[in-house]
């Protein structure tokens, strides 16, 4: 679905939505106390990279910047699995098409496995789960994005916050992905480390060229305005699953502005092959501040 655009501001059906959000936490927070009781601990470190909004944050890069590092497999559930993606979902494929090893589907049945499979004492990332309390933790990051902040920090689904802004105080260290436009309220415990990446995206055509945008992500406008030379745009639900209509449309809207389509590298994931060549990606890279290696070396070393 898309983001529901009250999930940025304090608006007047986002207040109607706040008793349903708690019940909502409420009934949330039982299922989790429950499952804890059977958390499974791994013999190899489990490093979860997991926010409190709900997706669109940039955690995706950050997870696969991390297992690059760290030559780390990465578990993940693999949201709207779908043929064009291999059945794993777009972003489990991107991760593995950059080489990384991923396994998709339940985290804890992936971990159980990974640790009879082999005798490898390297770390597990683990993609999401910070509200996942079937597996033990070592090391928990969240993510967040400037311009995004908190949204109007309020709970589902009156806003974004998968769980109330105090349970950042959980989180080993804190990743702040920077961006020109800031949101206010984006205010971060004293006693936990805070570490700023940069990102940069690299559109595969040149400065001059028209560019038509699509994108079915969390938050499409932070894509859109990060490209030069937009001279139309399509937004679509999270994970969205591409018809041929919706390409044959495209496709006429960027030859009526003598555009060139480009899209994200998820949503690249959910095109059919044929259409891979005409259909071109914008790269995302995502640059972690050095302090961050450095801190995250030491914290495994002291978890042996």
């Amino acid at each position: 679905m898309k983001t529901p655009w009250w999930f940025l501001h304090k608006t007047p059906l986002a207040i109607l939505l706040i008793p349903i959000s708690w019940i909502y936490y409420c009934f949330s927070r039982c299922v989790y106390i429950v499952k804890g009781f059977r958390a499974y601990k791994s013999q190899r470190k489990i490093i979860c990279i997991g926010n409190i909004l709900a997706g669109g944050v940039g955690k995706t890069p950050i997870v696969r910047a991390v297992a690059q590092f760290l030559d780390a497999p990465v578990v993940m559930r693999g949201y709207k699995k779908s043929l064009k993606t291999g059945n794993v979902g777009d972003e489990a494929a991107m991760l593995a098409r950059s080489g990384l090893q991923v396994h998709v589907g339940d985290r804890k049945s992936n971990v159980v496995l990974l640790n009879k499979q082999s005798n490898d004492s390297t770390p597990i990332v683990m993609d999401d789960g910070f509200q996942n309390p079937t597996i033990k933790k070592d090391i928990s990051v969240l993510v967040f994005d400037q311009c995004l902040g908190l949204g109007n920090g309020l709970l589902l689904p009156a806003g974004p916050l998968r769980e109330p802004r105090r349970s950042i105080k959980k989180a080993d260290a804190v990743i702040v992905i920077k961006n020109k436009k800031i949101k206010k309220g984006l205010k971060l415990p004293d006693n936990i480390p805070v570490f700023y990446a940069s990102s940069n995206t690299f559109s595969p055509y040149d400065e001059d060229e028209k560019l038509y945008a699509f994108a079915g992500i969390g938050y499409p406008k932070k894509f859109f305005n990060s490209l030069k030379n937009v001279v139309g745009k399509k937004s679509f639900p999270d994970h969205y699953q591409y018809t041929e209509k919706d390409f044959d449309l495209l496709f006429k809207e960027a030859e009526k502005k003598k555009a060139k389509l480009v899209t994200t590298e998820k949503d690249w994931m959910r095109i059919p092959l044929e259409l891979r060549d005409k259909i071109k990606y914008a790269r995302l890279d995502m640059n972690i501040e050095n302090n961050f290696w450095t801190w995250l070396e030491e914290k495994i070393k002291c978890q042996h």
